[in-house]
C-alpha cells in the first residue's frame, strides 16, 4: 500500500512538471525561450498554482481506485487545467498567422489570458475536492465494512 502512494506522489510530480514544461515548450517555439522565461516569472502566481493542481489531482487520481466517475473528474479538470494552458500561450500562436479573424482571436486570448487561467485553478480546486470526498467515502467504506 505505502508503495502505491509513493507512486502517486511520482505520478503527480510528473504530471505537473509535464504541463509546466508543455507550456514553457509551446511558448519557447513561437516565442523564443527568453521570452517563455519571462512570461513565466510574469505569472508565476497563475502557472505554479494551475501546474500544482493538475499534479495534486494526478497523484489522488493515483492514489485512489479508479472509477469511471473519477476518470471523467480528471479528464474534465485536467483538460481545463491544460486547455487553460493553451489558452494562456495560444494567443502568441496566432499572432503569427496572417488572418484578421486569428489576430482578432489572439487579441482575446491576450486580453482574458489571466481569466483563463483563474478558470484552470478553480477548476483544479474543484476537481480536487471530488477526489479527496471520494477518497474519504472509500476510506469509511473500508472502516465500516
Amino acid at each position: 500500500m505505502k508503495n502505491k502512494k509513493n507512486n502517486a506522489f511520482l505520478y503527480g510530480l510528473l504530471a505537473g512538471l509535464g504541463l509546466l514544461i508543455f507550456y514553457l515548450s509551446v511558448v519557447s517555439i513561437f516565442q523564443g525561450i527568453e521570452f517563455a522565461f519571462l512570461n513565466l516569472r510574469n505569472l508565476w502566481y497563475l502557472i505554479f498554482p494551475l501546474t500544482i493542481g493538475f499534479g495534486i489531482q494526478i497523484g489522488l487520481y493515483f492514489s485512489i481506485k479508479h472509477t469511471a466517475q473519477l476518470t471523467g473528474t480528471v479528464a474534465g479538470t485536467g483538460t481545463i487545467s491544460g486547455g487553460s494552458m493553451i489558452a494562456c500561450c495560444s494567443h502568441f500562436l496566432l499572432q503569427i498567422i496572417p488572418l484578421a479573424g486569428a489576430s482578432v482571436l489572439a487579441t482575446f486570448l491576450a486580453r482574458y489570458q489571466k481569466w483563463f487561467m483563474v478558470i484552470g485553478i478553480i477548476s483544479n480546486i474543484i476537481g480536487i475536492i471530488i477526489m479527496l470526498r471520494h477518497k474519504k467515502k472509500m476510506k469509511d467504506g473500508m472502516k465500516n465494512g
